[in-house]
């Protein structure tokens, strides 16, 4: 058992030296997602000050020992903000894939699948409505409405984003649905909804992986770019965006207000761009086996 363990253990080593050494940059996502998902988590037992506390006597103070980051034009910690913006954009960027891929898969899954009229009204004239204006715009147009608010804002950015993932579960389908399983199944009395979940859906959830992976990043994008826009989660609630919306008027009396969320926003989009990256190399088996994965 012990020898067992010890060649498993080396195995692990070998097989993780490898990734390391032919996937870098995948690593490097993996690591700073493991830590904006750990800054998420634990943010409130990380961040020293309350991120909605005012202390006016301290206001626009530089990056030191008290304020790691600095304050902003209340005083409010930017460091503790900073660590509490992490939440609100994972929480409201994992939302939104989810939300996006679900409609996505019923829309472009019944396109695909039936065809025909179905295909027709969904995709040509549905998809193509939505795709006619920019996502971002609806979704101003969504909380303009509404009012901000968590739930509108993950509702908003859903319906802008969810026609990527028709679009391409759409075409996975068409693929697949006259393969020879797939025709055995249904000669064999499977029901639609069998061999949709059983036997079509598995074979399509490889780039829909990556798909999500990268629609990850510009969710982050979107939730910062409408909290910069004073359409995101309201006040006092901490987001990346408002913040950079907040400092933008000190930039230069002020700066660190904008530089820190601004490098936490990035890296946060490299992450995921990082990860979805080495996904299509690793699930892809011609660039797997080009770079010897």
């Amino acid at each position: 058992m012990i020898r067992i363990a010890l060649l498993s253990s080396l195995a692990t080593t070998s097989l993780l030296s490898r990734t390391i050494r032919r996937q870098p940059l995948a690593v490097i996502g993996v690591a700073l997602l493991i830590l904006f998902i750990g800054i998420a988590l634990f943010a409130p037992l990380l961040a020293p000050y309350s991120p909605a506390a005012i202390d006016l006597n301290h206001r626009l103070m530089a990056p030191g020992q008290t304020h790691w980051f600095g304050t902003d034009e209340l005083g409010r910690d930017t460091f503790s903000r900073t660590l509490y913006g992490a939440r609100l954009s994972l929480l409201v960027s994992s939302s939104v894939v989810v939300c996006s891929l679900s409609l996505g898969l019923i829309f472009g899954g019944l396109a695909g699948y039936y065809g025909g009229i179905l295909d027709t009204a969904l995709n040509i004239f549905l998809m193509n409505a939505f795709l006619a204006l920019p996502g971002i715009l609806l979704a101003i147009a969504f909380v303009a409405f509404l009012g901000p608010g968590l739930i509108n804002l993950i509702l908003a950015l859903s319906i802008g984003g969810w026609v990527g993932y028709a679009r391409l579960v759409r075409a996975q389908v068409l693929a697949v649905r006259e393969r020879e399983f797939v025709e055995a199944a249904r000669s064999l009395g499977a029901s639609d909804l069998r061999i949709f979940t059983r036997h079509i859906l598995p074979n399509i959830l490889q780039p829909v992986i990556v798909q999500s992976a990268i629609g990850m990043a510009g969710a982050v994008l979107a939730e910062g770019t409408m909290s910069f826009l004073g359409l995101g989660v309201p006040p006092p609630s901490s987001s990346w965006g408002s913040m950079l919306n907040d400092g933008r008027l000190y930039l230069f009396d002020a700066p660190h207000m904008v530089i820190f969320p601004a490098i936490a926003l990035m890296l946060c989009v490299l992450s995921f761009n990082f990860i979805g990256d080495a996904l299509r190399d690793y699930l892809d088996p011609r660039t797997r086996m080009s770079v010897g994965l």
